[in-house]
């Protein structure tokens, strides 16, 4: 079977990409000009260069796919050119979307995040089911990531589109080239560079496990349902002190309230704006961390056999990739 995954240079495409052609698919990638092939290095996959804003482009990517993979997406919480994330995450998975119809493709996988989910008040862990709407939406990244899985929603009903959609929480292990986000803050705190922590909380899981999640959704799951690929919840203080623990370093010792980072967060924005270098504290992040994003992998595990390993696997492997790339 001929299967297509889009961001298969990133970090969980990469993932989703070796894993299937382990298990005997041929792979074509979608790839950008400028994309940095690193991750794609000794797997047998096929290159095509194109990009989600320009339809055009998708069709010879497409031609005799049986499966398309869409996981590529635009990952910050700051970007200087708002616009940027919309064209790609939003118009780019329309796109895609669209053309895959035409193109005939039987199987999408699409992957979503559970920034589009709700989260509870009290802090237990969220499901698939828990409401939320565009105005819960913090930042450009999340606000993005909703509209276009409202719109595979809305091709799942109005146009046939036979797309699953997987949710991946917070994931973490090797081959985070850029690093995102979360891979930013992992090396962080393993170089001792994080002696203060939050009163917050995130999901953490194996990006191996979500690529594996992404199969078990193309094998088992349900068009237009969606399943959320997450490992086990911790608070940012627990992660912090595991992750400096690999390393020798001190654990965070200072608890910082939000209302005090808050105007830290905005003063490194700004000087973003000005520098045009990616600041190490955002707004967006400052005001996400006031829930904590727990979530409940029960429906994938009851529905599609999904078994995450420990989270603390996950931060490992990240250090440990990291420290094999002399990043330590």
């Amino acid at each position: 079977m001929k299967v297509l995954v889009t961001g298969a240079t990133g970090f969980v495409g990469s993932a989703v990409a070796r894993l299937l052609v382990n298990k005997g698919f041929r792979v074509r990638t979608l790839v950008r000009q400028s994309s940095n092939l690193s991750n794609l290095q000794g797997l047998d996959v096929e290159i095509v260069c194109g990009d989600l804003t320009n339809p055009e482009t998708l069709k010879p990517a497409l031609e005799d796919c049986d499966c398309l993979f869409h996981v590529a997406a635009d990952y910050r919480l700051w970007v200087p050119r708002p616009e940027e994330i919309y064209l790609t995450n939003v118009q780019g998975t329309k796109n895609i979307m669209e053309i895959s119809m035409k193109m005939g493709v039987k199987r999408v996988i699409y992957t979503s995040s559970v920034a589009t989910l709700g989260l509870n008040p009290d802090g237990s862990p969220a499901n698939e089911d828990t409401p939320v709407g565009l105005d819960d939406m913090i930042g450009h990244y999340k606000r993005s990531k909703y509209l276009a899985e409202q719109e595979v929603k809305r091709l799942v009903e109005e146009n046939g589109l036979q797309a699953v959609i997987v949710n991946p929480s917070t994931p973490a292990g090797p081959r985070d080239i850029r690093p995102t986000p979360t891979g930013r803050m992992i090396l962080e705190a393993a170089q001792g560079k994080m002696p203060a922590y939050v009163d917050t909380g995130l999901n953490i899981v194996h990006v191996d496990d979500v690529a594996i999640g992404h199969l078990l959704a193309f094998e088992k799951g349900e068009v237009g349902q969606r399943y959320i690929l997450g490992g086990e919840n911790m608070t940012l203080k627990d992660i912090l002190t595991f992750i400096t623990g690999l390393t020798g370093q001190p654990p965070p010792r200072i608890s910082l309230p939000h209302g005090l980072i808050l105007p830290v967060a905005y003063m490194a924005e700004w000087w973003a704006h000005l520098s045009g270098k990616e600041p190490m504290i955002t707004v967006d992040g400052v005001r996400l961390a006031k829930k904590k994003m727990f979530f409940s992998i029960e429906k994938a595990k009851n529905l599609l056999g999904y078994m995450p390993r420990p989270a603390e696997k996950a931060l490992e492997d990240a250090v440990q990739w990291f420290k094999s790339k002399d990043l330590l």
